[in-house]
């Protein structure tokens, strides 16, 4: 963003709507009283009916990572449902049939996007959604350990796990490290990286990736040529993503590995995980537990 402004000669400041403005105060008013000309908006699911009201009072604006079907409201963001859809359609080829999901549990366009792509694509695979695979949990390195020791405790723990945000998964592959649960031999997971994080962590990581400084350089050049009268038509684009394997995915284990926060292994009763993966519409799938190449 800082990129973005700078052509037109224009400065940033953060501001948070929820904390500053007055009740008796319109948006404009409160962005005048700020010294603010346009705003580049991020918004969660509850606060989407705030953008559409700024854009709605003609105040310029672009919201940055999310959609909307308003034709007043200007956005940019990335489409990540379909490489979301790659992403665990590349875990069912590997043979893995209980694969985990991990959201932020504040919701947005986005993650509800990546985890409609994991339901439905283990359903036209024939495998059961299953609810108690799907956490919520803070979009940080505390939130993506927590996800992992509550997934990997479980009496049938997943053979592979979507984290559909990039903190949390580097919090899940560090804390495998700590209790020397072994990625990819026995757990597989993909990630999000909207930068380059995925080449920041061992093994490098699968992810589905998106331009995340690009989305927000593109909205802060287009806003301030809206400004000076550079551009003339509103924004609403999508950009693409792209998946990329790595090393954090392989053959899933030939027997799912329960393991505590402390390290201590718990043998998975056979009975359960044949069960769970006759339930997931498959067998469990024939890999074993040694390295894989990609």
């Amino acid at each position: 963003m800082t990129r973005g402004v700078a052509e037109q000669r224009f400065d940033i400041t953060i501001v948070n709507l929820e904390r500053d403005k007055d009740s008796g105060e319109t948006y404009t008013q409160f962005f005048m009283r700020k010294g603010i000309r346009g705003a580049v908006l991020r918004t969660f699911t509850h606060s989407r009916r705030t953008c559409e009201a700024i854009a709605e009072e003609g105040f310029p604006s672009i919201v940055v990572a999310e959609r909307f079907d308003n034709p007043r409201v200007n956005f940019i963001y990335s489409d990540s449902g379909p490489d979301s859809r790659r992403a665990v359609e590349h875990l069912i080829h590997l043979g893995h049939r209980r694969i985990a999901f991990v959201m932020n549990h504040l919701r947005d366009r986005d993650h509800t996007d990546r985890h409609d792509a994991y339901r439905a694509t283990l359903e036209s695979a024939g495998i059961q959604y299953d609810p108690e695979l799907v956490i919520s949990v803070p979009a940080d390195l505390a939130g993506g350990k927590a996800a992992l020791n509550r997934l990997m405790t479980r009496p049938v723990p997943p053979t592979a796990i979507y984290y559909a945000d990039p903190l949390a998964c580097v919090g899940a592959i560090t804390r495998a490290h700590e209790i020397g649960l072994l990625i990819p031999d026995e757990l597989s997971i993909v990630g999000f990286d909207d930068a380059d994080i995925r080449f920041r962590v061992w093994p490098v990581l699968t992810a589905v990736c998106q331009n995340a400084t690009q989305l927000g350089f593109e909205a802060a050049l287009w806003l301030t040529r809206r400004l000076t009268g550079r551009e003339e038509h509103g924004l609403q684009k999508q950009a693409a993503t792209f998946f990329e394997v790595h090393g954090t995915t392989g053959l899933p284990p030939k027997r799912p590995v329960r393991i505590l926060p402390d390290g201590s292994r718990i043998a998975v009763n056979a009975s359960e995980s044949t069960a769970a993966g006759s339930n997931n519409g498959s067998d469990a799938g024939s890999g074993g537990n040694g390295k894989h190449k990609h």
